[in-house]
């Protein structure tokens, strides 16, 4: 199995919504997907279930059936993750499950922030927190699923260090602006630092312990929320497109070339779709499975059509990169 991370410190670039697509495009076309709610918002999981189903995972007790109650021994100092984390089935999908967020999972921040430099100590209970996301996406996921997608919150902190160490890949959406890019500035050294540390901590964790490799490969970015005139991004757009491939490349990856193909790590371009989303979010459904008795009518239509292309298209490079086959 593979997990990719879906990660940009800066909010509002339409994260959750890419994941949520994505995670329904792949379990159409034959890849068993997880998708795995690591921000503490929970936005992820309140698109996919209904507000009755999230009473009951959120209810006034404990919530044993989110990833806070995953973690609540470790929190209360009383234990280890579960055996077998619970898993939601999605309704009308096919090998689609979901690991539940939940707003409490904010207080796991402060034991992992605390847990990071114990870990060069060889504290086997640091690593044990430190590495609770790996192992409960691996042991929900078992043999069930070929991938698992994680949504991870709009910072830097802890919880998402964590969820990026348990990542094999991360793409980074981007919105075609000046936040994007400094946001890339930030993030690009933050990822660089995070994956040449882990691999010195790898020596002193205990041996007996399933540990991630951390290695956090850049997969590639995703444009998002663009505007188009006659097949092309408006121009207020393109100017900040133009400068995304370099500052991937110098601040990502570290590599200043200037003659590289600027497309090399564009996953896609993705318009907006603002006539489909809340048709969607009324019929709680992705925008590509939209139906004339949605309100997807006249015009609706094909653009229902060309939003399934471009995340069949996306979803399809991604699958390729990480070595899965879709059908």
């Amino acid at each position: 199995m593979k997990t990719i991370a879906f990660f940009n410190n800066k909010g509002g670039v339409g994260k959750t919504t890419l994941v949520y697509h994505l995670a329904w495009m792949f379990s159409e076309n034959g890849l068993r997907t997880l998708a795995v709610d690591l921000d503490p918002q929970a936005n992820l999981t309140s698109m996919f279930l209904n507000e009755e189903r999230l009473e009951e995972l959120w209810p006034d007790s404990d919530h044993n059936l989110t990833i806070l109650g995953d973690i609540q021994p470790i929190l209360k100092g009383l234990g280890d993750i579960p055996q077998i984390p619970h898993v939601e089935n999605i309704p009308g999908a096919s090998g689609l499950g979901l690991i539940p967020g939940d707003l409490g999972l904010s207080r796991f921040e402060d034991k992992l922030s605390d847990s990071w430099p114990r870990c060069q100590n060889k504290d086997e209970a640091a690593f044990r927190i430190m590495t609770a996301f790996h192992r409960i996406i691996v042991q929900a996921a078992s043999d069930k699923y070929d991938i698992a997608l994680v949504d991870v919150g709009p910072n830097l902190g802890s919880i998402n260090r964590s969820a990026l160490i348990a990542s094999d890949q991360v793409i980074i959406p981007l919105s075609p602006d000046l936040f994007s890019l400094q946001g890339l500035k930030n993030l690009g050294p933050t990822l660089k630092e995070w994956r040449s540390i882990w691999p010195d901590l790898l020596t002193k964790a205990p041996k007996d312990l399933s540990i991630p490799k951390g290695e956090i490969k850049a997969a590639g970015y995703v444009i998002l929320q663009h505007s188009v005139r006659d097949t092309r991004p408006v121009k207020a757009y393109l100017r900040w497109m133009d400068r995304i491939p370099q500052i991937y490349r110098e601040y990502v990856l570290d590599d200043s070339e200037n003659n590289i193909n600027k497309d090399i790590y564009n996953l896609a371009l993705l318009k907006h779709y603002k006539s489909l989303m809340p048709l969607a979010m009324e019929a709680r459904k992705p925008m590509f499975y939209l139906q004339p008795a949605d309100g997807a009518i006249g015009a609706h239509v094909y653009a229902v059509k060309a939003c399934y292309d471009d995340f069949y298209k996306l979803a399809q490079k991604i699958a390729n990169n990480a070595g899965l086959a879709m059908k």
